[in-house]
């Protein structure tokens, strides 16, 4: 007569391939998160003290009015130093990572403006851009590089859960009502003093 029932080991076996997914999740949150953060941090650390650079940075697109445009530069590397800060060290992941996809997208579209219309000049997204000969453009390559941190920051919108992040300690789950004490329920029973 045969056992229809799970293997032993079975329930154990797929807990711990479930524990290293999700490990190796946290791991991918982490990249995502320092990649992202850190590209953020170092562009506009670039850009902070040489606001007339990023000013003219955004002028050279050719988008916008001068007042505007000097409100974005002088705007943008302020938010690409708060937004980086808070990815590397895990705090609102999720939050400042949609702000920072969100980026990732309008730089694209800048980019990708500026080549349909035939402008020739550096995209200014480390330091001082400007007009630039024609062979010295990157669109594509800096099209490609954004795409792939907005990849970065769409997966931490998703799943924000990742290695060594603030938010892992400020919002911990506590545990759920009843889980204190299992244990319980396999303990024998007590007998009374003086029960035969």
């Amino acid at each position: 007569m045969t056992r229809s029932g799970p293997e032993p080991g079975a329930g154990r076996h797929e807990h711990g391939v479930a524990m290293t997914r999700g490990r190796w999740a946290d791991l991918l949150g982490l990249v995502c998160r320092l990649a992202l953060g850190g590209v953020l941090l170092v562009a506009g650390l670039l850009k902070v003290g040489d606001p007339t650079g990023s000013i003219q940075s955004v002028v050279a697109y050719r988008l916008f009015d001068y007042r505007v445009s000097e409100m974005i530069g002088l705007m943008l590397p302020v938010v690409e130093i708060a937004l980086g800060l808070l990815l590397i060290v895990g705090l609102l992941t999720r939050w400042s990572a949609a702000v920072g996809a969100v980026l990732m997208l309008v730089f694209i579209a800048g980019i990708a403006s500026a080549w349909a219309r035939g402008l020739s000049i550096d995209c200014g997204c480390f330091g001082t851009g400007g007009p630039v000969d024609p062979s010295d453009t990157a669109y594509l390559t800096e099209i490609l590089r954004d795409a792939a941190l907005f990849a970065a920051g769409a997966w931490l919108v998703v799943r924000p859960r990742s290695l060594l992040a603030v938010d892992t300690v400020l919002f911990r789950r506590p545990p759920a009502a009843g889980s204190a004490a299992p244990e319980s329920r396999h303990t024998a029973p007590s007998v009374p003093k003086g029960a035969s």
